[in-house]
């Protein structure tokens, strides 16, 4: 397909003509990675998804796109601007929701924790080969017992002269099993404040295991860690991560990136459900000749369009430094939720073809589940809104 081919189908979900606020650089990006994901990804990953194997080959390609690292300047890293990264996990997501969190798990949270919360030395020490896919990251808060509660993990970090000892255990790992670096976010058992450390793997005492039995993000595999004395050395200490608002500094930066991943599975469902309604026959013509389904997609693109629109400006407010946390919420909140309306709408205008990976509408339907979860429930993010606009906290 040409770029031409391309550009005909990045339009054909832009009612209102929203790509014509791209840049030079960002439209360069956005076709960059849509002519990767229909001409490299969507031949393969249904079948990887189906074996819950993940597909190296098509990992290996993303620092060749020059992808890799976000908006983060130097060391080799892509450098893009806020806009342009989203759009990249837009494409990315509208391929298959494994391929792109795997990017956002090394990139948007390990690479970016070390860039934030790292000195000069050690953002030299490891950011080059993290931007080369030399060295894989992961990404390690969530626990057991505090999902949503993220700020009461009880891993712990003690301080043994030139070392610091970590025990405790994590689970949601993304890349966890196949991770070189590890950021690993702990308690301070003096202090009781919460650090950032990098374990470099293998090591003694860091034990991952897949976890099974997934029916989500199936190409992408996440892991239970246990730590269990696991010696960590005092220069690999994050130097600027000193309490849980630094954690909670790199998570927000991603938030808003879940709303552009939400509209990339809705717009690859809205996008089956087109060209199947066009093509599929019945009753001696297409099915989008009745009524009730050229209704029923006039209101998926209505959604997918207020979910650009949502995109666009966050994408505008992160170019001008003015994203906040909870805008950056509430449009994950509403995309995420939007985006699963309309794949149970696709899925459900496919018929029974709905259900075969060939046609991938149920495969962005499964894995929309986890994007709805992860980086803050839609009830966490309602609760942050909801304090900021009342002023008052609805949970402890």
């Amino acid at each position: 397909m040409t770029a031409y081919e391309h550009l005909g189908e990045a339009l054909g979900t832009d009612f209102f003509s929203v790509r014509d606020q791209f840049t030079g650089e960002q439209w360069d990006r956005f076709i960059a990675v849509r002519t990767f994901v229909d001409e490299e990804v969507l031949p393969d990953i249904g079948a990887y998804w189906e074996k819950a194997e993940l597909p190296w080959h098509l990992f290996r390609r993303l620092p060749e796109l020059k992808i890799v690292g976000e908006d983060i300047d130097g060391y080799g890293a892509a450098g893009m601007s806020p806009m342009a990264c989203g759009l990249v996990h837009m494409e990315l997501h509208r391929g298959d929701g494994s391929l792109g969190t795997f990017l956002g798990v090394h990139a948007g949270l390990a690479m970016q924790s070390i860039a934030m919360c790292g000195s000069e030395e050690q953002r030299q020490r490891w950011l080059p080969s993290m931007s080369t896919l030399d060295k894989i990251g992961a990404f390690a808060l969530t626990e057991p017992e505090h999902g949503s509660d993220s700020i009461a993990l009880q891993t712990t970090a003690r301080r043994d002269g030139d070392h610091w000892v970590l025990d405790g255990v994590k689970r949601w790992i993304g890349n966890g099993t196949i991770a070189d670096l590890v950021v690993v976010w702990a308690r301070d058992t003096d202090s009781g404040d919460v650090r950032g450390f990098v374990v470099e793997t293998p090591t003694q005492g860091y034990d991952a295991s897949v976890i099974t039995g997934k029916v989500s993000l199936r190409s992408v595999w996440q892991a239970d860690v246990r730590l269990t004395g696991v010696r960590v050395p005092q220069e690999n200490r994050l130097v600027n991560a000193t309490t849980f608002k630094d954690c909670a500094t790199v998570l927000a930066n991603t938030r808003g990136v879940c709303a552009w991943m939400a509209l990339g599975h809705a717009t690859a469902g809205y996008d089956a459900a087109m060209r199947y309604a066009m093509a599929r026959q019945q009753f001696g013509k297409p099915l989008a000749s009745f009524q009730i389904v050229q209704q029923r997609l006039v209101h998926m693109l209505a959604d997918l369009t207020g979910m650009q629109l949502y995109c666009m400006q966050i994408g505008r407010l992160a170019d001008a430094g003015r994203l906040s946390h909870t805008v950056a919420g509430l449009a994950k909140m509403n995309n995420t939720r939007t985006a699963r309306r309309i794949l149970a709408e696709a899925r459900d205008l496919l018929g029974g073809n709905g259900i075969l990976l060939e046609h991938h509408v149920v495969r962005h339907w499964a894995d929309i589940e986890s994007i709805h979860t992860f980086e803050g429930t839609e009830t966490m993010q309602t609760l942050l809104v909801g304090r900021d606009i009342t002023g008052i906290s609805a949970f402890a």
